[in-house]
């Protein structure tokens, strides 16, 4: 919704300010079907032979991820708190019987299937559930597994990425490309320079229409969704973190609530639950729990 409100803004300034200033729509949407032919058409040319087959899906995929805006809001991080609480809970008091089912298959786990939401987030339940399985096979040291968790939130992360870069180096190379479209049209007024200069005026200002174009959507279009879409994929990171701090407070042999209360220091400010809130939830999970532990 933020992002259409902004392009209209974006095409309501930019056309209205023309139009204001005297400026004639006639030339610009005469030339305006060639031109975007010749940069849309090179632009993703370009963008098919620099990149691979997955990275343009994951690509088309990230520009709707920019306009859906990220998909972790206030109370899924208190639900991931929540799980992770529920998930240590168990391991701690019933050892890695109680915890192998759950992890073995999260779709039918009691404990995960409280949280559809975060279920559908595969990578991060799988991480969880990978990170805890190692620690039922003696996987307990807090430094080891900090190094591996670090490491395996770092390839996820620059996987993620690829399609923001992928997106970010096609704006860069926009203007670029509008230029071309704009000699184009120099070469095409070049060629009648014997018309009147109505004429010539008419078919510079077309070619000029390209540069336009090309810096218009590099820097108020691309660009932009290249930026909102690195704002989610980091965002979207943040959860790792959050596990990693819980299982690693774990291992350490804190307290869970006193793991679980410094993961929820790695929450986003404004999405993180308050601690009042997160006593609650965790007071359930509690009550939740005490049959199957008791």
């Amino acid at each position: 919704m933020l992002n259409g409100v902004g392009f209209l803004i974006i095409l309501a300034c930019v056309f209205g300010g023309f139009l204001w200033s005297g400026g004639k729509m006639d030339i610009v949407l005469h030339a305006l079907p060639h031109e975007l032919t010749a940069i849309g058409g090179a632009s993703l040319g370009a963008f098919l032979v620099s990149n691979s087959l997955g990275t343009v899906k994951k690509a088309g995929k990230g520009v709707v991820h920019a306009f859906k805006g990220a998909r972790w809001k206030g109370d899924d991080y208190r639900d991931l708190l929540t799980l992770l609480f529920a998930l240590l809970t168990t391991f701690r008091t019933g050892g890695a019987t109680a915890i192998e089912p759950h992890l073995d298959d999260p779709a039918e786990s009691s404990l995960f299937g409280k949280y559809p939401r975060l279920l559908g987030d595969h990578h991060l339940i799988e991480f969880v559930a990978d990170y805890l399985r190692m620690m039922t096979v003696d996987f307990t040291d807090p430094h080891q597994m900090a190094e591996a968790m670090d490491a395996d939130i770092e390839r996820h992360h620059h996987e993620a990425l690829a399609p923001q870069h992928a997106l970010q180096i096609m704006a860069d190379g926009l203007p670029a490309i509008g230029i071309v479209a704009a000699v184009l049209g120099v070469i095409k007024t070049m060629g009648s320079i014997d018309q009147p200069a109505e004429i010539l005026g008419g078919m510079i200002g077309g070619a000029l229409v390209g540069t336009f174009l090309g810096v218009l959507l590099a820097y108020c279009f691309v660009g932009p969704l290249a930026w909102k879409l690195l704002e989610i994929v980091e965002q979207e990171a943040r959860p790792y973190h959050i596990a990693k701090t819980a299982i690693i407070g774990f291992a350490q042999g804190l307290p869970i609530p006193v793991a679980i209360e410094i993961a929820r220091r790695m929450t986003p400010a404004d999405n993180a639950p308050t601690f009042q809130q997160l006593e609650t939830a965790l007071d359930e999970a509690k009550n939740d729990l005490r049959p199957a532990t008791a």
